[in-house]
């Protein structure tokens, strides 16, 4: 996946009871919900490890 603001890769990223999509670059961070629909098949099997996904 790609991050909206600079191009470069989003990753997985668990923080105590959330999880997030964060740019290995500029560090935005994007909620699970916004980019749902641009999830590529390794981000979902890594998501898919999460029992639950909190929306805040």
């Amino acid at each position: 996946m790609k991050c909206r603001k600079c191009g470069e890769k989003l990753v997985v990223h668990r923080m105590c009871r959330r999880v997030r999509m964060r740019c290995t670059v500029c560090k935005e961070e994007y909620q699970i919900h916004e980019v749902a629909s641009e999830l590529d098949r390794e981000t979902e099997e890594i998501l898919e490890k999460y029992t639950s996904i909190i929306y805040d």
